[in-house]
């Protein structure tokens, strides 16, 4: 699906699909630029979104998946959280190039591996050096993957008391720095059953994994800390906003404010991808100031590109209809058109990946049809 936006103007999809989106011209010329496509996740319709360049147009490709949440992205490979288990894909070149039309996509990921962690609320995700780490929201803690069981606690804040699933503090974003798992956001420091629900409205905190100190404080229900550029970056999701957070102060200052649930945040250069969320009124999301400032009409959908230098908006894509709330945004460097296989049986069920050595007596020819 694609949607033109000719002469500057954001255009909308011609056809009658409730997935349509509407970008503005320079969105693709964006990602050219970069030599990149985007990931995009929605859990509340159940997709995953591939965002591509074609043609000076945006496509956007989707997959479905059980609540898709939180994204991973590694050379070669990328992770998806669901509502209850994690699948990890491997990028097949070989299978990428048999793909109609024959020599347009530069990556194709398949699925390599399921492992079921139950509903564990998984929020965002990274990989820390082979291992993913990943927000478990429901017990208030980070976790990597066990084989042996569904999720192995690796760290949790030092004001939850216990290992319980009732999602305590809304633990939720995960930043690292030189590759170390070094930030995390949650709703509120508490340690009862959904204690933070009480002050979501200016209970978010920041802290620091390492010395368990809480660095900033009063916040509206923080997600996706980033460091990027020398700075530690933040979405106030409950002000819609983007900001950085003075380390020595621990003050939070924003830049710009969006028509939107500010979550999902990758960033490249002077440009920081946003996903932006209209969210309704509920129990969760009511009481804040995005849903006080904006009417839930007024409120958008999609992808913002904020120039973090100048603390403007340079470009978006916006969901219609059928996407209402997205969650997590990944870049994908250097790969331009790619799709990722999960409903396919018999291209999954055709194409084995083998180890080197195990290939010395297979043909050239074979080797390069992804077998």
């Amino acid at each position: 699906m694609s949607s033109d936006a000719s002469n500057g103007e954001p255009a909308t999809d011609a056809g009658p699909s409730p997935l349509r989106s509407v970008h503005t011209s320079n969105f693709p010329a964006i990602l050219d630029q970069l030599g990149s496509s985007l990931l995009v996740t929605t859990y509340q319709a159940g997709k995953l979104v591939v965002v591509r360049s074609d043609g000076g147009v945006i496509n956007t490709h989707f997959r479905a998946f059980n609540k898709p949440m939180g994204l991973a992205v590694a050379p070669g490979r990328l992770a998806i959280g669901t509502a209850v288990d994690v699948w990890e894909f491997r990028n097949v070149p070989a299978v990428a190039a048999k793909l109609e039309p024959q020599g347009k996509h530069d990556a194709c990921y398949l699925p390599r591996s399921a492992h079921v962690t139950g509903d564990i609320q998984i929020h965002e995700m990274a990989y820390v050096d082979e291992q993913l780490w990943f927000v478990n929201t429901r017990f208030s803690c980070l976790a990597t993957h066990d084989p042996e069981h569904s999720f192995a606690p690796v760290w949790r804040p030092k004001f939850i008391s216990q290992l319980t699933p009732d999602d305590r503090c809304h633990l939720n974003g995960l930043g690292l720095k030189d590759g170390r798992p070094t930030w995390a956001t949650a709703l509120g420091a508490t340690d009862t059953g959904g204690g933070w629900r009480e002050n979501k409205k200016s209970g978010g905190i920041l802290l620091d994994i390492e010395t368990q100190e809480i660095i900033t404080s009063g916040l509206s229900m923080p997600h996706s800390p980033r460091w990027h550029g020398g700075k530690l970056w933040l979405l106030e999701s409950g002000t819609g906003s983007l900001g950085f957070v003075d380390l020595n102060s621990g003050r939070y200052e924003p830049i710009v404010r969006l028509d939107g649930f500010t979550r999902g945040m990758e960033m490249v250069g002077n440009l920081a991808f946003i996903g932006l969320s209209q969210v309704r009124e509920t129990a969760v999301f009511s009481g804040i100031q995005i849903t006080e400032r904006l009417q839930e009409a007024d409120r958008t959908c999609g992808v913002w590109v904020v120039d973090t230098q100048r603390g403007q908006v340079v470009a978006f894509l916006k969901f219609e209809e059928a996407v209402q709330e997205v969650f997590a945004v990944a870049l994908l460097p250097g790969i331009r058109f790619p799709d990722l296989i999960n409903d396919n049986a018999e291209l999954v069920g055709s194409s084995f990946v083998l180890p080197d050595e195990a290939l010395r007596d297979v043909p050239v020819e074979l080797r390069a049809s992804g077998l």
